[in-house]
């Protein structure tokens, strides 16, 4: 690849990450004020917690994984991966949505919560392509 490939790439990585750290840090703080009432509908009624906490949690996780993105620079592959562990870990309250049917974010068909459930990989891989962690997984892996 060449140099200005390889810089037009960064330029985008860069700009997509710093944007998933704002959208999340905007998110965790929608779960922390004007949010709570409609993420309280995305955690799971089996999971052995209080759901308030839930969200004021994931709410302050989604914060400290949103100003990483975009200030953590030297750690930014560590970061892609947490992100993306992150959001494998918060799926299963998007299906619980689904599975349940709880209308909540304008999501008020099974149709708009299933078609909800495809942006789950999209946010994974966005996380993991943005932070270089793909790239650098495939590049230690072509080096053994």
């Amino acid at each position: 690849m060449d140099q200005t490939n390889k810089t037009e790439r960064n330029i985008y990585q860069t700009v997509l990450r710093i944007l998933l750290g704002a959208f999340l840090t905007f998110a965790g703080t929608g779960h922390l004020t004007w949010h709570r009432t409609e993420f309280l509908a995305q955690v799971p009624t089996w999971l052995p917690m209080n759901a308030d906490l839930v969200v004021v949690l994931s709410g302050v996780v989604e914060i400290v994984l949103g100003l990483s993105l975009i200030l953590l620079r030297k750690k930014q592959i560590m970061v892609g991966w947490v992100v993306a562990l992150f959001f494998i870990l918060i799926f299963p309250g998007n299906i619980s949505q689904y599975v349940n049917g709880i209308s909540a974010f304008g999501l008020d068909t099974d149709a708009a919560r299933l078609t909800r459930l495809f942006f789950q990989p999209i946010l994974i891989f966005w996380a993991i392509w943005s932070c270089g962690s793909l790239q650098d997984w495939k590049q230690k892996r072509s080096q053994k």
